[in-house]
């Protein structure tokens, strides 16, 4: 199996992308926009990725936090709040906030295993600093390290309810960047002891089975890799500081804070400790070439994706899902929040 996750062109597969997933056997698949028209549709996909391997259990991933970040958007599916919303209510009840969230994620998640999504790349865990670009903004759950964590633990077991497994982003934390790694390679450079508060949520929440890095370059750790690409921070911030052992994925390996070809870079976060290379555009050339440069999965990841899978067993349940969605907004409706 190709340690790599992949992305996929359109909304059906394409006789080539067919035939190299067959014979590159990628650890799994990420979705977006370009993938999704409608449950019939989406369901179909997904049944062909699973096809292909003859695994019941894929890893097929999106990113669907809420608000913003949504790849599955109204009419056909549910608008869901920002993780900001959660972290307002949590100022004046926080049991109401922490409660909230939670249902908000199983609801959440009942959509994505209705269409045969396992994994929902959420929540970010990043605590919000200010002054900070605002790519994280509104999708944090707070700016108070335990605060976020006590709505992620609740974000995870909403998910988990609906059968989906969470991934905890961006590690080590990427609510200080003053640029977005979209765009360029964010620098920080705070102390140890500042980025001590970042850790906190993670530490707290290390034995989630599935985690993402982040396109950040933390000068008082490695003042030359980003995050993503530095042995440092992936064995000793991230493994050992934080004691993550879970499936680590990169960020996304086609964004501009990283430079040299998508291969390379794939080839560097793997061999900085990385579990799996994410690659979101569906680039033939690139998936390719990752593929050509990678190693085979090891044995350690393998067994990690493995666990990652092992809460992925679900059924849609249409009216629990609209109790769950009433008791959120009766919630957030004390913060004075819109449904």
């Amino acid at each position: 199996m190709t340690p790599a996750i992949f992305g996929l062109s359109g909304l059906r597969l394409t006789a080539e992308e067919r035939a190299f997933f067959r014979d590159s056997d990628p650890a799994g698949y990420i979705l977006f926009g370009r993938n999704i028209e409608d449950r019939e549709q989406l369901r179909a996909l997904t049944d062909e990725l699973r096809a292909i391997h003859g695994r019941d259990r894929l890893f097929v991933c999106i990113d669907q936090e809420g608000g913003r970040v949504a790849r599955m958007k109204p009419p056909q599916w549910l608008r869901f709040p920002p993780g900001e919303a959660f972290d307002r209510l949590y100022d004046i009840a926080p049991a109401s906030a922490i409660e909230a969230a939670r249902a908000n994620a199983e609801a959440l998640g009942m959509d994505l295993a209705e269409v045969g999504i396992t994994v929902d790349c959420h929540p970010s865990l990043d605590v919000r600093q200010p002054g900070a670009h605002d790519v994280i903004g509104d999708r944090a759950l707070g700016s108070e390290p335990m605060r976020v964590a006590a709505l992620g633990r609740a974000v995870l077991q909403g998910l988990g309810r609906a059968g989906i497994a969470g991934c905890i982003k961006h590690m080590p934390g990427h609510g200080r960047a003053l640029a977005d790694s979209h765009k360029a390679l964010p620098v920080v450079d705070a102390s140890e002891e500042e980025l001590e508060i970042d850790l906190v949520p993670f530490r707290a929440l290390a034995d989630t089975p599935v985690g993402m890095t982040a396109h950040i370059r933390y000068r008082v750790w490695d003042d030359e890799n980003a995050g993503t690409l530095s042995p440092f921070v992936v064995g000793e911030i991230i493994r050992r500081r934080i004691g993550f052992d879970g499936l680590l994925l990169t960020d996304d390996l086609d964004m501009e804070a990283l430079s040299g070809t998508v291969p390379e870079r794939a080839a560097r976060a793997i061999a900085a400790g990385c579990d799996i290379a994410l690659n979101c555009w569906a680039k033939m050339d690139d998936m390719v070439g990752i593929t050509n440069v990678l190693p085979a999965m090891s044995e350690e990841t393998s067994a990690r994706l493995e666990r990652a899978l092992n809460v992925t067993q679900s059924a849609f349940n249409g009216a629990r899902q609209a109790g769950l969605l009433a008791k959120r907004d009766a919630l957030l409706a004390l913060a004075g929040e819109p449904a």
